[in-house]
């Protein structure tokens, strides 16, 4: 195998190492399979396009569209041309599987399911990785830096893991690093030799000012410290950068102690996910149970109490765990006068569901549960210790169903000062205007229930608030500011909202995270799925404990003890909650905005909203998608004519500068021609430098200088473009009877190469230089000559691909260079350098 064939397989499988680190998060692990499949076809494309060979930036371009097409079959075959090529439906698909897999990766839990989405963005974020390396190691030989794809690679897999990557994961991308760097240091040297640093070569005039400066020349250990303070600086900002995926829905995360009575437990704010959850067009299963009570309505199932708020946000204090014990201790605050019903419910998780937390029915007086678990006094919940979650987990739950009178809440007596104290503090950043619209709602009311009955209703049926999960979730001080004054919100709106508002009224209130009871099977088992995911105010009463109200219009089920009852001529069933009238009446009254537009796709919004809704809900993409799709299809069309544009650019610049008058050269230029003390005056046959004395001109010297050196390099660059490689240790002469001899060109345009030399010669070392006319017409005779002897392919690549356009890497390293001395950065901005033809070094 070839040095380059063994780097290109060493490229590829340095990628699928790193690639690894992504397993633990996606399940099933086939997606590996099939992106290592379609990065070997993308790695064969590459060595193929070498071996022709092409031009590096053709090579990519060529790699880029292989992958492009493997993805049109794999992924959207059915939207292609012909099956293969992708057009306008193709990548209209591929832009919705990337929506999709982006809403994916905040809804699932880890490992996430293995959806069309999700496998979009694994395989194709793999391809891309898999096709800068190749580009960077094997196309440019330089594999050091193509440890920076691999270590962002690996980033996103730190990131997103819960705790990290393994040492197993980072262990194997490690080792396909170095795999890649011992196969290009192999190839290096079969190919060079050792390379032993010596005194820097003097600057070529010839090179036009692109020579690197001196000490530039390669370094290891600087490229190596270089790559590695850029490498652990996105070792340490990716991974706080990304989102995390390790919570999914409701995303919490703990850290406790093993011992009896030891270590902590905390959780993160579950907003942003509660809300992916609500608004996920497919309403996943999560769990099912079978419960005894005659009241299944009120079977919420709750997952932890968020108990702290900052005035911005609400999350759970950090709490002392102890082990789960057989029976759990009383509810604070409930009393025996109160009126319960013992409940008795067998739960399963899905398979998929993996979450720290345990949905329990409150309050639980019982647990059995297999697994490390640990018990949470305060919120009365259960919590996994050491990877213990939720996934594929069966329990029996025994528990409480409260059912207080309105008297009883009524009548509650003043709780204890520390719960007091604790659950009714709001920070001094809280707008005003919360604590002011709480009393102007509740102005008259007797007690605290009767207050926070006001709130509910309020907020539920009365303020005008509407129902929408496509709000955003919003965080900050003024977050509930905002929400009373648009009124408009998801549940973690309402429910924050109330329980800050009650805050200020004086009742202690928090905020609970779980699920609605869900829906009921014909097998008498009830399904709860991503779409039930909810949040609630829970108010503390003396006598009763901690309450559930229900603020949220349209969702959820008021309970019985706060249903504000009216009375009429007609008799009213108690049991009847009227919540569901007010739901439909603010269905019927305005479904386009009290439905989800997802719900409205699955038909979830009831004949009321069907009735109203009259038509299609908007179709088309988001303009921001649109403009997003055609900057990608202009920049797609325009990489590769701009070696061309660039190519013509300069050209008509040389030759404009050769064939311009002899005087007026720019201000602050540096004068080549002055710097030999010589001036310039112009005759019939050309240009005659003289010794520069009272009455000379260095200005037209400088002139004379600048367009006999444009022309060579012209000269020099059209020979590149048609394949003969500059070589700076070769005099004028002998470059200009190469590129002859080489191109096969004509006796007139090698006399017309040769010219050029010999004014270059003249230029350099000529007492009295005199410098031929005509110039311009010289070195469009030879680019003529050169394209008429050239092969079809040859003609193509120098028009379309030019090799001199390489000029332009050069060019802005130097700039970097300067960039870097002129603000002190010697150490790391010198240039970035490139393996250059045979003593070329301009």
């Amino acid at each position: 195998m070839t040095g380059r064939g063994r780097l290109t397989v060493c490229a590829a499988l340095a990628t699928l190492l790193a690639a690894c680190a992504l397993l633990p998060l996606v399940e099933p692990a086939s997606w590996l399979l099939q992106a290592a499949l379609l990065l070997g076809i993308v790695s064969a494309a590459g060595a193929v396009a070498r071996r022709v060979p092409l031009a590096r930036p053709l090579t990519i371009g060529a790699q880029a569209v292989v992958a492009l097409v493997l993805l049109t079959l794999v992924f959207a075959r059915g939207q292609a041309l012909g099956g293969v090529l992708p057009g306008p439906d193709a990548f209209r698909e591929f832009g919705q599987l990337l929506a999709e897999g982006g809403e994916d990766v905040g809804q699932y839990a880890i490992p996430a399911p293995l959806t069309a989405g999700i496998r979009l963005l694994l395989v194709g974020g793999v391809l891309v990785i898999g096709l800068l390396v190749d580009a960077v190691a094997v196309t440019y030989r330089s594999a050091a830096p193509a440890g920076l794809p691999l270590l962002a690679l690996y980033s996103v897999a730190a990131g997103l893991a819960p705790g990290g990557a393994g040492w197993l994961w980072f262990l194997l991308a490690a080792c396909g690093y170095l795999l890649l760097l011992l196969a290009e240091g192999r190839d290096r040297l079969s190919r060079w030799g050792r390379m032993f640093g010596g005194s820097p070569r003097p600057p070529s005039r010839l090179g036009a000012g692109l020579e690197a400066p001196a000490g530039a020349a390669v370094a290891p250990v600087r490229t190596g410290r270089r790559i590695g303070v850029v490498a652990l600086g996105i070792a340490l900002v990716v991974p706080a950068a990304l989102p995390s995926l390790s919570g999914g829905l409701l995303d919490t995360r703990t850290a406790g102690g093993t011992g009896p009575g030891s270590g902590t437990i905390s959780a993160v704010n579950p907003l942003v996910s509660l809300q992916n959850s609500l608004n996920q067009t497919d309403d996943r299963e999560v769990l099912t149970y079978r419960t005894n009570s005659a009241n299944a309505r009120d079977q919420y199932l709750r997952i932890v109490a968020l108990d702290q708020f900052d005035g911005s946000s609400w999350k759970p204090s950090e709490r002392r765990v102890t082990d789960v014990p057989p029976t759990l201790p009383p509810a604070a605050g409930l009393s025996s006068r109160v009126r319960t019903a013992p409940v008795e419910t067998t739960v399963a998780a899905a398979e998929w569901y993996r979450q720290s937390w345990l949905p329990l029915p409150y309050p639980a007086t019982r647990v059995r549960i297999d697994g490390r678990w640990r018990y949470e006094p305060v919120g009365r919940t259960l919590v996994g210790d050491r990877g213990q979650t939720t996934r594929g987990t069966r329990y029996e739950v025994s528990s409480l169903l409260v059912q207080p009178t309105a008297a009883q809440l009524a009548d509650a007596g003043t709780p204890p000062g520390d719960l007091l104290r604790e659950y009714t503090e709001v920070p001094d950043s809280l707008p005003a205007v919360v604590a002011r619209t709480a009393r102007d709602v509740t102005a008259g009311a007797t007690s605290a229930y009767e207050r926070a009955v006001r709130l509910q209703d309020w907020f539920a049926t009365e303020g005008g608030f509407v129902y929408d999960t496509q709000v955003a979730a919003g965080t900050g001080r003024d977050a509930i500011a905002r929400f009373l004054q648009q009124k408009q919100g998801f549940c973690v709106h309402f429910s924050f909202s109330m329980a800050a508002m009650a805050r200020t009224l004086g009742i202690p209130a928090r905020v609970a995270v779980g699920f609605t009871p869900g829906t009921a099977r014909s097998d008498g088992s009830m399904s709860v799925g991503l779409k039930d995911a909810h949040a609630w105010p829970e108010l503390y009463f003396e006598g009763v404990g901690w309450t559930r109200f229900e603020p949220t219009p349209t969702r959820g089920v008021v309970p019985d003890y706060a249903i504000t009852r009216t009375p009429s001529d007609g008799d009213t069933d108690p049991g009847v909650p009227q919540q569901d009238d007010t739901a439909s009446s603010s269905a019927e009254v305005a479904p386009s905005q009290s439905c989800a537009p997802a719900d409205r796709r699955l038909g979830e919004c009831g004949a009321a909203a069907d009735r109203a809704g009259g038509g299609t809900v908007g179709g088309g993409s988001p303009p921001y998608r649109i403009l997003a799709w055609s900057a990608l299809g202009l920049l797609a069309v325009a990489l590769p004519v701009l070696p061309l544009l660039w190519r013509i650019r300069t050209r008509r610049r040389r030759l404009r500068t050769v064939g311009g008058p002899l005087s007026g050269s720019p201000r602050g230029q540096t004068a080549s021609a002055q710097q030999h003390g010589a001036w310039a005056s112009q005759g019939d046959a050309g240009v005659r430098l003289e010794g520069a004395g009272p009455g000379g001109d260095p200005a037209a010297a400088e002139v004379a200088s600048r367009r006999t050196l444009a022309a060579w390099r012209e000269l020099i660059d059209s020979g590149w473009d048609y394949g003969i490689v500059p070589d700076d240790t070769q005099t004028p002469r002998q470059a200009a009877d190469r590129i002859a001899r080489s191109g096969r060109l004509e006796p007139v345009a090698a006399e017309s190469a040769r010219r050029v030399a010999a004014a270059v010669e003249q230029l350099l070392y000529a007492p009295e230089p005199r410098l031929p006319a005509g110039l311009p017409d010289d070195v469009r005779r030879v680019r003529d000559g050169l394209h008429a002897t050239a092969g079809r392919a040859a003609r193509l690549r120098a028009v379309l691909a030019p090799r001199s356009a390489v000029r332009v890497v050069w060019a802005v390293a130097r700039w970097w260079s300067v960039l870097g001395a002129r603000w002190g950065l010697e150490r790391w901005a010198q240039p970035l350098r490139r393996t250059r033809p045979s003593g070329q070094r301009s």
